[in-house]
């Protein structure tokens, strides 16, 4: 096994491949913390349990088994192996405010792994990121995720060992509110990704070799294996992307067998949007229509209509569109990457669009979180700050040291340098992005609120050079990351803990 060290991109991997016990993974994460600071809350502590219970719950519970296993998919007709489990994106997975959610996870592949449940404020033990809050599930074993989804909203699941991410290995989670009126009339859920027909973590290797910045060559899209250069967008102002993906997905379908949905004239739809992708912001529009954009990351927004809706991974976007006669593109542009996904609206007989990267909404007005607030019904109370962290975001593409406040995460203790908050605290996190690249933060285990009365998210986009501001409730204790959801990043060490006191 090599020797761990934070700069080992496949230490952590390793690691958790080695046969290290359940204990011995318990004990590293309990020991990692400075030896001088309080006692952390436990994932099984007793704190963690009584969250649980005061949770609102219904008493049903809605059960799901996820078989992470080898596949081949069929991309109309070439075939590229990847992980999935079972189908890709997985089976849906539905439950009501309030119900208790019981996926069990059966580990078929050959190395450890686990489930993420992204955006939903779950009970610590069950957030599913080794070691910190549980150990891999190992080879030919099982775990089973038990946990109240209180809160109503689009969710979506994925791994959180190494790089699993970038394969197939994902899937949405749907909290409804039964007490929420409908106003629509049909649903579409769909799942966008940016595909790899190479093993991501040959990906991760060849970008932390670093990049060479591009001298003369500015304006010009350029490609070394997988590694990505001169990716260029406005809206993200500066450099898109790092990694080359030969394909993008919407619900499984690459552009030349297009996912279609089928509904009538003067339909109401509500679209469910996620970016499951690994590396690509999206930037989604339906020809010949408008959007009206209700939530994002499960929480409503004031209404506003706009053309298109530009998502970063981990992001998810509620928009409602009613439906004209005729057959449309829905086209998910990879934003600065020169490609697109595609897909298909079709109320009527005709023909099918030619699968195109471009139509005349995606020039149009763009949703972006600056410019949302949040509904009235899920503003933060007012409340005295107690606590301001801010966590500055530091590294660059040349040497590929992506960190938080100059520390890339060491995996091998990760409790080391962790922000410590008490339950109960209002707390104010600052993301300062100082790199020249756009970074997508997320927050596990809590949804904050932009300040300003900004809306409710747990994962935002930070910008080159600025800095957002957000909010939140210490009110889920435990150990929880936040880091980058490029998952090239975050592996690479932009990553940190907010730990709870005891």
């Amino acid at each position: 096994m090599p020797t761990p060290s934070p700069q080992n991109p496949i230490s952590r991997r390793a690691l958790l491949g080695s046969g290290l016990t359940a204990a011995g993974l318990a004990a590293l994460s309990a020991c990692s913390a400075d030896p001088t600071s309080p006692a952390l809350v436990a994932p099984t502590g007793r704190a963690v349990a009584a969250a649980e219970r005061a949770r609102r719950s219904t008493g049903v519970v809605r059960t799901a088994t996820l078989r992470a296993q080898q596949t081949t998919i069929d991309l109309a007709g070439s075939t590229s192996p990847t992980w999935s489990y079972g189908t890709v994106p997985a089976p849906l997975i539905r439950a009501n405010a309030g119900d208790t959610v019981r996926a069990t996870l059966h580990n078929q592949l050959d190395v450890p792994t686990s489930v993420h449940w992204h955006g939903v404020a779950i009970r610590n033990d069950m957030d599913g990121v080794p070691p910190i809050t549980q150990p891999a599930v190992q080879p030919g074993h099982r775990f089973t995720y038990d946990f109240i989804a209180e809160h109503p909203g689009t969710y979506w699941f994925h791994p959180h060992v190494g790089t699993q991410i970038d394969r197939g290995l994902y899937g949405a989670l749907i909290v409804d509110d039964p007490s929420e009126p409908g106003r629509y009339d049909a649903e579409w859920v769909i799942v966008l990704d940016d595909w790899l027909d190479t093993a991501p973590e040959a990906v991760l290797q060849q970008l932390s070799k670093g990049m060479s910045p591009m001298g003369g060559m500015a304006g010009m899209t350029m490609r070394d294996g997988n590694m990505l250069m001169g990716a260029e967008s406005s809206l993200l102002k500066g450099d898109a992307g790092d990694v080359f993906y030969p394909r993008y997905l919407i619900n499984g379908h690459p552009t030349n067998d297009p996912a279609t949905f089928r509904s009538k004239p003067g339909d109401r739809v509500r679209i469910r949007l996620i970016n499951a992708g690994g590396d690509t912001a999206f930037r989604v529009a339906l020809g010949g229509h408008a959007l009206t954009v209700t939530h994002t990351d499960g929480y409503p927004v004031e209404p506003v209509e706009v053309d298109s809706i530009l998502l970063g991974m981990g992001e998810r976007y509620d928009a409602i569109v009613t439906l004209t006669s005729g057959v449309f593109p829905l086209v998910a542009s990879a934003e600065g990457k020169g490609a697109a996904g595609f897909a298909v609206v079709r109320t009527a007989s005709g023909r099918a669009p030619s699968p195109t990267h471009s139509i005349p909404e995606l020039g149009g007005r763009v949703a972006q979180a600056a410019d949302l607030h949040a509904a009235t019904s899920v503003r933060l109370p007012d409340q005295r700050l107690d606590r301001t962290i801010t966590l500055t975001m530091t590294g660059s593409m040349d040497k590929y040291d992506w960190a938080i406040n100059g520390q890339r995460f060491d995996h091998e203790a990760p409790l080391r340098n962790a922000e410590t908050i008490r339950t109960g605290e209002r707390i104010r996190l600052r993301f300062a992005n100082r790199t020249t690249m756009w970074h997508p933060m997320h927050l596990h285990g809590h949804t904050y609120q932009h300040t300003g009365g900004g809306p409710r998210k747990d994962t935002s986009i930070v910008l080159p050079g600025q800095t957002v501001t957000v909010d939140f409730d210490a009110d889920n204790p435990g150990r929880w990351i936040t880091h980058c959801h490029n998952i090239y990043h975050a592996e690479a060490g932009m990553m940190a803990v907010l730990a709870y006191t005891a």
